[in-house]
């Protein structure tokens, strides 16, 4: 890292070498004398940290001089020195942007010796923090969508940043839970495409009877109950980005149309043979082997040289390391502030626990376990006992009716009373609470 630039301007050429002097004694400091303002200005290219200021100065004075630095470099520091203690010309000098003011006196050099060291300490904290800003506006973007600063994730967001600047088709592969319409999400909103529609459609779920009325649209009277006609998933997606999920389930016969709608970018909808023209960014994903599912002619092998584009594969949760405890931590903050309770903090036992655990249900399941954790700890730390890990996922199922924090402490209880034959003494022992507040429960119908 270069010197800090200091600009001194000061018409006491003997004041100006002393200051000098002073402000060299730190070898991180390169200083700079000007006898006037104007040749200060004209030295402004060298972007220097802080300026010292003389009050009165030779041609433009210190006001002025002031006000002209801080409305085209705001970022740099300026301190004014003064041989007069006027209050009035101190305020007016600090509201207009000076970082301070001091009086030549006994005690001058001591002083500005600290202010040039704390206002130069201010601005390189300052760029410091706008070129992080930068680097985050600019690089990663994505962790909007994603979090995660394993190397297995550091790959993935450099393919979703290749993916972002081109047009290209992009294949996300993934287990269940991994994130991958979160992933393409980042894309479509990082890539040119930003102010047009993104439409997910998950085709696993769509019966494959629906599923071309579905993308393509229809007309009324395609078929019985089509009562006003429909524009398409395709047609709603026009210009922007679709996302189809699950496309290993998609059958053979909707391939073949699908794969003639892209290779055309066109396509007619259901009871029509007008064709509508489409421009969309295609981005498919699958927990499949689409490769395997050629082979075993579950998939169309033309079809899949066409979806091939860019591929990016999410890794398991199991192999992503710290990112575990990372994402934990983010998942308990944001259901504590959802639910307006205080932040609670993993123990030391907690995350070996989380560590220790393969995710079959990847991030979607460490959601799921992070937030029944804040529900089972009764205090603000979350201890291994609180941390519930469950391989039929029963934790996801739990936590999507989306219940109060009474109705899951309730819901927990009667668990743990059907698991224990309702023996309330050991269920308070296992939930770490009073047994009182369990028979109060009873009596009030609670449980």
């Amino acid at each position: 890292m270069g010197k800090a630039k200091i600009f001194v301007v000061e018409d006491d050429k003997l004041y100006a070498q002393v200051l000098r002097h002073k402000l060299s004694m730190d070898p991180n400091f390169e200083v700079v004398l000007f006898n006037d303002g104007q040749s200060m200005l004209s030295k402004m290219h060298e972007k220097p940290s802080v300026i010292t200021l003389d009050h009165r100065l030779p041609g433009i004075s210190g006001l002025e001089l002031l006000k002209r630095i801080k409305n085209e470099h705001s970022n740099i520091e300026v301190i004014i020195l003064s041989a007069q203690e006027d209050i009035g010309t101190a305020i007016e000098m600090i509201q207009g942007g000076a970082y301070d003011y001091i009086i030549k006196d006994a005690g001058s050099l001591d002083k500005l010796w600290f202010k040039v060291h704390q206002a130069n300490d201010k601005n390189a904290l300052k760029n410091e923090m706008d070129q992080l800003v930068s680097e985050v506006n600019n690089k990663y973007t994505f962790h909007k969508y994603l979090k995660g600063s394993s190397a297995p994730m550091q790959r993935v967001f450099t393919l979703l940043e290749k993916s972002s600047k081109a047009n290209i088709t992009v294949s996300i592969t993934g287990e269940t839970g991994t994130g991958k319409e979160l992933a393409a999400r980042a894309i479509h909103f990082n890539s040119d495409r930003i102010k047009k529609p993104f439409v997910a459609i998950n085709v696993a779920a769509i019966p494959k009877e629906l599923i071309e009325s579905e993308l393509f649209g229809y007309e009324k009277g395609a078929f019985t109950g089509a009562d006003q006609s429909k524009a398409g998933k395709f047609e709603e997606a026009n210009q922007g980005t679709i996302f189809l999920d699950e496309i290993g389930e998609m059958d053979l016969n909707m391939q073949s149309k699908l794969l003639r709608v892209l290779q055309e970018r066109e396509l007619s909808r259901l009871g029509s043979n007008r064709t509508i023209p489409i421009d969309i960014r295609l981005i498919v994903a699958t927990h499949r082997d689409l490769l395997k599912e050629v082979k075993e002619g579950r998939f169309r092998q033309d079809f899949y040289y066409r979806l091939l584009g860019i591929s990016i594969n999410l890794p398991p949760l199991k192999e992503r390391g710290s990112d575990i405890v990372m994402l934990s931590k983010s998942f308990i903050g944001e259901f504590c502030k959802l639910n307006n309770l205080p932040i609670k903090e993993l123990t030391q036992l907690a995350i070996e626990k989380l560590l220790k655990y393969n995710y079959p249900g990847n991030v979607r399941e460490l959601r799921a376990i992070s937030e029944v954790a804040v529900v089972m700890s009764e205090s603000d730390l979350i201890d291994a006992n609180d941390i519930q890990f469950n391989q039929r996922n029963e934790i996801e199922d739990f936590m999507q009716e989306e219940l109060t924090i009474d109705e899951y402490n309730s819901r927990i209880i009667n668990w743990y009373l059907c698991k224990y034959n309702n023996n309330v003494l050991l269920v308070a022992d296992k939930l770490k609470m009073g047994k009182s507040t369990i028979y109060r429960m009873l009596k009030e119908g609670k449980l």
